[in-house]
């Protein structure tokens, strides 16, 4: 059954940019600065931050401003489930885990959906993460009567760290 719009996005619309509560900014920062690479574009006094990829204003807001030395919500709750990281490469997806592997950041899983190869992982805020690439669309499984067929098997990470 394919859910009905009220309306319709621009063909071109993307997500711009994600900003999260953290506890500890520097924390926060070890880790998508040190680990996933992205690059800190300026400090907003002491208590934000913001990263980006490729020189872009910033795809990360990292702030404390109501969640200095907090922690993070329980199990059970709303609010985010992951913030996705699309990788442009399989090789990009493979070194960027293995600096996760580096870091000694356990996995919380890994799947292959048909159209991506994704692992997730949590920040140190307990924040989850998806590092992913997409498939070429080509390859994308599409079910008889032309709907997307996005599916859940596991993924062999170690075909994946070798690429």
């Amino acid at each position: 059954m394919t859910p009905e719009r009220s309306a319709t996005p621009a063909a071109s619309l993307c997500i711009g940019h994600v900003h999260l509560r953290v506890s500890d900014l520097e924390r926060a920062i070890g880790f998508y600065h040190g680990v996933l690479g992205l690059d800190v574009v300026r400090y907003y006094g002491t208590g934000a931050a913001f990263l980006s990829a490729d020189g872009y204003h910033h795809h990360i807001g990292l702030n404390t401003w109501e969640s200095l030395g907090a922690t993070p919500p329980p199990p059970g709750h709303t609010g985010l489930y992951h913030t996705a990281f699309l990788y442009p490469s399989r090789t990009d997806l493979a070194k960027a885990l293995r600096r996760v592997q580096e870091a000694a950041i356990p996995f919380d899983g890994a799947a292959d959906h048909g159209v991506s190869e994704a692992v997730y992982l949590r920040d140190p805020d307990e924040n989850g993460v998806e590092l992913y690439r997409d498939k070429p669309k080509a390859e994308w499984p599409i079910t008889d009567d032309g709907q997307l067929a996005m599916q859940n098997k596991r993924l062999d990470l170690a075909a994946l760290l070798a690429a």
